[in-house]
C-alpha cells in the first residue's frame, strides 16, 4: 500500500501492466485529476491481492478509497470462473488503512511476519464471498501494540478481526469467533431438499398429465409441455442424486456446478411449465371463462412478483435487456395462454414460444452466464442472535 497515486512508484512496470491488462485497476478522477487509484494483481488464477490504495492528500475521508475499492471488488467477482480470494496485507501500523479494508467487506484472518520494521507484524485481510455468522458473546479487544496477543488470539482458524476501534486513546483490533459449519453437512442438506421439492413436483405434474390425457379437449401442444416438463424434472432428479454421490465421493469440487444444473432444470424446465399449465387445465374442467382469466391473472401477477424477487434464480445473475424480456414473456405467460384457451385460439404458437423462452432461459443460466452476482460491498458477516 502506498500514499501516492502514482502505482509507477511502488510496482514494477511489468506488473502494472499485467493489472492493466487483467482489468485490475481502478482510478477515481475530479476535474481531469487523478485523485485516486487501486491496483491489484493475480499471481494465481484463485487468488488476487490488492497491491496499491491510495488518495491525495486533501481529498482523504470523502469515500474515494471506499468507493475504488468496490468497484475493485466489484471487477474481481465478474472474472471468468470461480471467484478468486481478494486479500490484502497491512501492516499494523497503518490502522487507517486496516479500517478502509474492514468497512470494505474484509475480515483479518491471519498474522503476517512480513513488516518492514524489525519487530513490525502485518495482518492478512481477505473480502468475505459469502456470509458468515459469528458469535457475539465471543468478541474481545486486542490494542494492536500488543503483538503477542494479536498473534496468538489469530491463532485458531474460527477467529478473525472484524473492526478497528480506539481503545484508550491508542487503536485496538475487536476480535470475533466465526461460527464453523460443516460444508459436506450443508451441501448433503441442500441435495436432500432438492431430491425432495423435485419428487414433489414431478408428482404433481405426473396428476396434471393424467387429467390431460383422460380430457378429450385439453390442447395436444400442452399436454406435450407437460410432457417435457416431465422429462425436465425427471432429469433434475437424476442430477441432484448425481451431486450426492459426488458428495459421498468427495474426490472433487464439482458439487456446486452439479446443483445448478439441477436447479435451472427444476424451475425452468418443471416448475414453471407446471404452473403455466394450471389455468389450461382449469378452463378444460370448469368451461368459465371469467373465473379462469381470473386465475390467470393472480397466476400471472405471482409470477412476476418471483421472477422480480431474491428468490427467483435470475435474480442471482445480472440481469441483461434480452433477459428481462424472457422474464415478462414467461410472467406472462398463463394470462395469455388462458386467453387462447377461453378465445378457443390456436394455442400452438403460444405454446412453442413459451417453451422457446423457457428453452433460452436454461440455456442462459447453464452455458452463458458465469458467477453468480457479486457482493462487492457488502460486510459478508452477521451477528447470531
Amino acid at each position: 500500500m502506498t500514499e501516492t497515486c502514482d502505482a509507477a512508484d511502488v510496482l514494477p512496470s511489468a506488473l502494472l501492466t499485467e493489472s492493466i491488462a487483467a482489468d485490475l485497476v481502478r482510478v477515481a478522477e475530479s476535474d481531469g485529476e487523478i485523485v485516486g487509484c487501486a491496483v491489484a494483481e493475480r499471481p494465481a488464477p484463485g487468488h488476487v491481492r490488492l497491491s496499491v490504495i491510495a488518495v491525495r492528500a486533501g481529498l482523504r475521508r470523502q469515500g474515494v478509497a471506499l468507493r475504488l475499492l468496490d468497484a475493485l471488488s466489484q471487477r474481481i467477482s465478474e472474472l471468468p470462473g470461480p471467484v478468486p480470494l481478494f486479500s490484502a496485507v497491512v501492516d499494523t501500523a497503518e490502522p487507517a488503512l486496516s479500517k478502509l479494508l474492514l468497512r470494505s467487506g474484509f475480515i483479518g484472518t491471519r498474522v503476517m511476519r512480513t513488516s518492514r520494521e524489525p519487530d513490525g507484524i502485518c495482518l492478512h485481510y481477505q473480502h468475505k464471498s459469502r456470509v458468515e455468522y459469528v458469535d457475539p458473546d465471543t468478541r474481545y479487544l486486542v490494542p494492536l501494540r500488543a503483538r503477542a496477543q494479536l498473534i496468538e488470539s489469530l491463532a485458531p482458524r474460527d477467529q478473525a478481526v472484524t473492526a478497528l476501534v480506539s481503545l484508550r486513546g491508542e487503536p485496538a483490533v475487536e476480535v470475533t469467533r466465526f461460527e464453523q459449519d460443516d460444508p459436506a453437512t450443508l451441501q448433503s442438506g441442500e441435495a436432500a431438499a432438492g431430491i425432495a421439492f423435485s419428487g414433489s413436483i414431478l408428482a404433481a405434474i405426473t396428476f396434471l398429465l393424467g387429467f390431460a390425457f383422460t380430457s378429450t379437449r385439453f390442447p395436444d401442444d400442452v399436454r406435450l409441455l407437460l410432457i417435457g416438463a416431465t422429462f425436465s424434472t425427471v432429469l433434475s432428479l437424476i442430477v441432484y442424486a448425481s451431486a450426492s454421490g459426488e458428495l459421498a465421493r468427495i474426490h472433487s469440487n464439482t458439487f456446486g456446478k452439479i446443483m445448478k444444473y439441477g436447479n435451472v432444470l427444476s424451475e425452468y424446465g418443471g416448475v414453471l411449465p407446471f404452473l403455466i399449465s394450471l389455468p389450461v387445465t382449469y378452463a378444460q374442467a370448469s368451461g368459465d371463462p371469467r373465473t379462469t382469466m381470473v386465475l390467470a391473472a393472480l397466476l400471472s401477477a405471482g409470477l412476476a412478483w418471483y421472477e422480480w424477487s431474491e428468490f427467483s434464480i435470475a435474480h442471482r445473475f445480472r440481469r441483461s435487456p434480452a433477459e428481462v424480456a424472457l422474464m415478462a414473456f414467461t410472467a406472462a405467460s398463463p394470462l395469455v395462454g388462458a386467453a387462447i384457451i377461453a378465445t378457443k385460439t390456436t394455442s400452438w404458437p403460444w405454446t412453442a414460444a413459451l417453451a422457446c423462452a423457457l428453452a433460452a432461459r436454461t440455456w442462459l443460466y447453464l452455458y452463458r452466464r458465469g458467477p453468480e452476482a457479486g457482493t462487492a460491498g457488502r460486510r459478508q458477516w452477521q451477528i447470531r442472535e
